[in-house]
């Protein structure tokens, strides 16, 4: 994550500031230093999101102390203004927006970071694109951000991606030849972020596109029963190991072979949950 930040922040720092200010006398050559503001919009207070600023702050400091004699040799200095995207513990696709346009207004800053959750980047990543504002974020996973010309020209992410998850699995069916059919089974809790049905959709997408092949999908409500093709438990892994089970014996009855994966969901390990989907 700091190495990542550290490459980001210093293709935007060290780019001459669209919207600096002048700032105190510092180390630079000719007396004097160009401010460049960063304003970030991130959870403040839980941290179970991959991108909290808690979590991230330390490697914000991490790449800019890096970056602190090339600034300095630059003429450049960096301040940071924080707002929180959270409301309740959550984040907030209403407060995002609202604090990115607070502090364009009053800090008018040269680059923002963050939001991390899908849907306060959609709106934050807008208005970026709109103000031509780079924005940098560690989350974003949804393969809508990769289009660019719908409103994201600005947006830059530092971690993982659905679509680029969705290559590696393409790529792993096209390795080994898995060329006819894939399933794809996963929780949706309709609540929060999503983020088992936009890591899901990026695979869903890459594999319809790049592979050949015929792809379907199985969504486990939180409340499924045996009935509904799960094993109880709520859904979740027990349901779909539960589905693996039929499926894969009237697989085989056929004479056909079945290979299973589970997808990681880039961090969420952090709050202590299971895989995204198989």
């Amino acid at each position: 994550m700091a190495r990542r930040l550290l490459l980001a922040l210093a293709a935007l720092a060290l780019a001459p500031p669209a919207a600096a200010s002048p700032g105190p006398e510092g180390a630079a050559g000719n007396g004097s230093s160009t401010v460049v503001t960063m304003a970030v919009v991130l959870p403040q207070h839980n941290v179970s999101y991959p991108w909290a600023w808690p979590r991230v702050a330390p490697a914000v400091a991490l790449a800019l102390e890096a970056l602190e004699p090339a600034l300095r040799a630059a003429g450049l200095s960096v301040r940071t203004f924080f707002n929180t995207s959270e409301l309740n513990g959550a984040c907030s696709e209403y407060v995002a927006p609202l604090k990115a346009v607070d502090l364009m207004l009053y800090h008018d800053p040269d680059v923002l970071l963050g939001p991390g959750c899908v849907y306060p980047a959609a709106s934050v990543g807008r208005f970026a694109s709109h103000w031509r504002l780079p924005l940098l974020t560690a989350g974003a996973v949804a393969s809508g951000f990769s289009r660019k010309k719908e409103g994201f020209s600005t947006l830059v992410r530092t971690g993982p991606s659905a679509p680029k998850l969705g290559a590696f699995v393409a790529h792993l069916h096209q390795l080994f030849n898995w060329t006819s059919r894939a399933a794809l089974l996963y929780v949706d809790h309709k609540t929060d972020d999503r983020p088992y049905y936009f890591t899901i959709e990026g695979v869903y997408e890459e594999l319809h596109e790049a592979a050949n092949l015929t792809v379907r999908y199985h969504i486990y409500a939180p409340g499924d029963d045996a009935g509904g093709g799960g094993g109880g438990g709520g859904g979740g892994p027990d349901t779909a190991v539960q589905f693996i089970k039929t499926n894969g014996r009237a697989a085989e009855a056929q004479g056909r072979e079945m290979r299973y994966s589970a997808l990681g969901g880039g961090g969420r390990s952090l709050e202590g949950g299971r895989p995204v989907g198989l």
